[in-house]
């Protein structure tokens, strides 16, 4: 299967070929396997964030990418913007009632990644002294 040809022959999958731009998983891998969305969708778990705030907590994210990020997500439903009448103007976010529901998997996930990092990391080792260099 090449790199273009995403379709699972039928019998090898666990059903029919999927169209990949009909994909329920590779559209919520899209958004939610980018580099700062699961990270803004966890701390929005933990309570409303301003702008500021998410900036300051993230680590490396430049505005225009936390600006996109947040974007991305409130036009998926994901996070809710709440812009309030003040002066200075405030913006607040926070996750809506579909966001929540994805604190679970991306926990197990977590939990996952955290419980099995070393094991990935000694395969990754195994597999680099064995492969034949060219």
């Amino acid at each position: 299967m090449s790199a273009t040809n995403t379709r699972v022959p039928p019998g090898e999958g666990v059903g029919p070929a999927v169209n990949p731009d009909d994909c329920p998983v590779r559209e919520v891998l899209d958004r939610i396997g980018d580099k700062w969305s699961v990270l803004v969708i966890v701390l929005l778990g933990r309570r409303t964030h301003r702008y500021s705030e998410l900036h300051r907590t993230i680590d490396g994210i430049s505005q225009r990418m936390l600006t996109l990020t947040l974007r991305a997500l409130v036009r998926d439903g994901l996070v809710e913007r709440t812009a309030h009448a003040s002066v200075p103007p405030r913006v607040e976010y926070s996750l809506t009632g579909l966001g929540r529901t994805l604190l679970e998997p991306l926990t197990a996930l977590d939990r996952w990644a955290v419980e099995h990092r070393e094991d990935v990391r000694a395969a990754r080792e195994r597999h680099d002294r064995e492969r034949p260099r060219a």
